[in-house]
């Protein structure tokens, strides 16, 4: 069938980031109609969908009822179809030879807009590799440590820890004292490297999450 598997995880949000959005964008949507009846959520999807579908996409200029039938509709009844039938129509030739023409134009609107992420994107990326011996320090995000995080003021990253092993660019395994009790595979984003008590100060601003990935 052409099924090309996608596998994503929370250290390489990455992988599907379109698809991170939208989720974020629908449940703000779904959060503010459903105020207080939180039981009854399933009642307004249909809303929740036409409202989306009927929105300008800020990389296509176009919404998503406009991508796929060519028009932006005022109510559901727009979209009713039309009465089969079996004679030629040179209209609707003419339509969906238009509709074609309409995805090349925003097919190439999405890959100029996702240069343009990417360019901006890499001008705050600071990618860094370590091989084995360097000292790093680890940041504590709450998914990964949450008794660590138990206050705003404590520390965001702890170390320094020695890498046992390079797996690859992404990923390196650190050696951890026994009281951490999770995995010792880090993905490069949580890892800073460490230059020495004198940087101990800048330990803040490496843990920023905005890193390189």
């Amino acid at each position: 069938m052409g099924t090309k598997l996608q596998f994503s995880s929370a250290s390489h949000p990455q992988t599907d980031g379109q698809t991170e959005a939208i989720n974020r964008l629908l449940g703000n949507l779904l959060r503010s109609f459903v105020g207080k009846n939180l039981r009854k959520w399933d009642l307004i999807l249909a809303q929740i969908e036409f409202a989306y579908n009927n929105s300008t996409n800020q990389a296509t200029r176009k919404c998503p009822f406009e991508v796929v039938y060519g028009l932006c509709p005022l109510s559901p009844l727009d979209l009713t179809p039309s009465p089969s039938t079996q004679q030629y129509s040179a209209d609707a030739e003419q339509r969906a030879n238009e509709i074609k023409k309409l995805h090349e134009q925003i097919r190439g609107r999405i890959e100029k807009q996702n240069s343009r992420y990417k360019t901006q994107r890499d001008k705050h990326r600071k990618l860094h590799t370590f091989k084995e011996g360097d000292l790093v320090w680890i940041h504590l995000r709450k998914e990964r440590f949450p008794n660590k995080q138990n206050a705003k003021l404590s520390p965001r990253a702890d170390g320094p820890f020695r890498v046992t092993q390079k797996i690859n660019d992404n990923a390196y395994k650190i050696e951890l004292s026994g009281d951490y009790g999770v995995s010792a595979t880090f993905n490069v984003a949580d890892l800073s490297p460490y230059f020495g008590d004198e940087e101990d100060f800048r330990l803040e601003d490496e843990s920023s999450p905005t890193r390189g990935e």
